[in-house]
């Protein structure tokens, strides 16, 4: 059994190890050693408490640890990268659950022994607790059903929605002081179910209303989220590492949310409001015709060119072709070609998509430039080769004040001297807009298999 003292202490060293972490993890050289910081700040965490004076039976402790270390190790080892964002949206709605259940579980006990202002504050953490956990379940939930593809990635907006967030949260408030006034008397359970079920209908009503080319936002959102839900756990357990781990999630996950709106030019309000992504207006046709190209044609283009930029999207994780991309980028390098990736914010489906999977492949640090970075080089670009993206790399972002992802930056390939487009169809991106960069003078459209047509372009590279 661990002294308070050294419980403390550990705590401390556990908080410390959390930011180092976080700190690590801002940059690509680094975050495999923040993943090793968050790892031990963890286990430690767990150590500390498992041996403090809070815990009374250690058989439901092992229980618990037990399923949660095998659910963890097999989705560490099953769930693909391409699967990576509704995993995170999943373990968000975890984060939630928790924070209703322990706010449950300490309005039901009644040993506390609290009296007068300091039962009255442990009230309040209690609903606070509850009703962002509950938002941040269903919301959540809600998030891993568009990004696994079971419900439609289209905003559903409902008649006068901005009303009815206005009236769900006026509810929630004057529920509140019902909650409060009937603990006084031994009740309030009634306000306080009824409390979780419209935040239930709050996390549902937000995240359906907004459209699918902003989820990369909507993750970093509920992460944010689910680290004011830990920190409201923190406040009902009276734990300090989960009010300070809980802080600093959740202030991460703010500021992440309100760079990649500033990147996409959103209004960071609208974002947690929800409801974002969507406009009423209609967008522009795309017309023209599609100019093909073949592998031969390509691999000509790429031997030609001296300076390439290759733009990684979604389509490349879902055919898993970034190692393909990586012996392709070193091939070219080796013949003393410049060749860089541009990033978008937002590419993929969830904060970091595109950097995880080439840092997976072990393509160089050094090459792989953020859109502010590069956006200015592609007048200079002889080849831009865009590889599964669409929403991404869409003109109508800037020049279509109707489309759904107007004001939107993109990467402006359109600007280099020839871009080519890896797709297996015409199909429009996760936003639901066309994109008239198929059918540019200078763009160039490569059907197929992201991973098969690059196998097939080393072959011819290599000849």
């Amino acid at each position: 059994m661990m002294s308070q003292g050294l419980v403390i202490m550990s705590y401390v060293i556990a908080s410390i190890l959390f930011i180092l972490s976080l700190s690590g993890l801002s940059h690509q050289e680094t975050a495999r050693r923040g993943n090793y910081f968050g790892m031990a700040g963890m286990a430690i965490a767990i150590l500390a408490t498992a041996f403090s004076g809070s815990v009374t039976s250690y058989t439901i402790l092992v229980i618990a640890l037990l399923i949660g270390a095998f659910i963890g190790t097999k989705a560490a080892i099953k769930v693909e990268m391409t699967q990576m964002p509704e995993l995170v949206a999943l373990m968000h709605s975890l984060v939630g659950m928790a924070a209703v259940l322990v706010g449950y579980a300490n309005f039901i006990d009644s040993s506390n022994g609290l009296q007068g202002i300091e039962k009255t504050i442990h009230e309040v953490e209690i609903y606070i607790g509850i009703f962002i956990g509950a938002v941040t379940f269903s919301g959540s939930v809600i998030a891993f059903g568009k990004l696994c593809g079971k419900l439609s990635g289209k905003p559903i907006l409902l008649p006068a929605r901005h009303w009815l967030n206005l009236g769900l949260l006026i509810a929630t408030v004057w529920l509140g002081e019902v909650f409060l006034t009937g603990t006084e008397t031994g009740g309030g359970t009634f306000a306080l179910i009824l409390m979780t079920l419209i935040a239930l209908a709050f996390g549902v009503h937000m995240v359906m209303a907004i459209g699918g080319a902003d989820m990369p936002v909507v993750v970093s959102m509920l992460n944010s989220y689910s680290g004011w839900a830990a920190a409201a756990t923190g406040f009902m357990l009276g734990n300090d590492l989960l009010i300070v781990t809980g802080a600093l999630v959740g202030s991460s996950g703010a500021i992440l949310s309100y760079i990649m709106c500033r990147a996409m030019n959103r209004h960071f309000l609208s974002v947690i409001a929800g409801g974002f992504g969507s406009v009423s207006t209609k967008a522009t046709a795309v017309e023209g015709d599609v100019s093909p190209i073949n592998i031969d044609e390509t691999s000509q283009l790429l031997q030609d060119a001296k300076n390439i930029m290759i733009i990684p999207g979604y389509g490349m994780a879902v055919a898993q072709a970034q190692h393909t991309v990586n012996e392709i980028t070193k091939l070219l390098r080796s013949q003393g070609k410049t060749v860089r990736f541009g990033i978008h914010p937002v590419a993929g489906r969830m904060p970091g998509h595109m950097n995880v999977l080439l840092a997976e492949a072990k393509v160089p640090y050094d090459i792989v430039f953020e859109m502010d970075e590069i956006n200015e080089d592609f007048p200079s670009i002889d080849v831009s080769v865009v590889i599964g993206a669409n929403d991404i790399v869409n003109p109508s972002a800037l020049d279509d004040p109707n489309s759904p992802i107007a004001g939107m930056p993109v990467l402006e390939c359109w600007k280099s001297a020839t871009t080519i487009i890896l797709k297996r169809s015409m199909a429009a991106g996760y936003a639901g807009v066309g994109n008239p960069l198929f059918v540019h003078e200078n763009t160039r459209m490569l059907f197929g298999d992201a991973n098969e047509s690059m196998q097939a372009i080393l072959k011819a590279l290599k000849a």
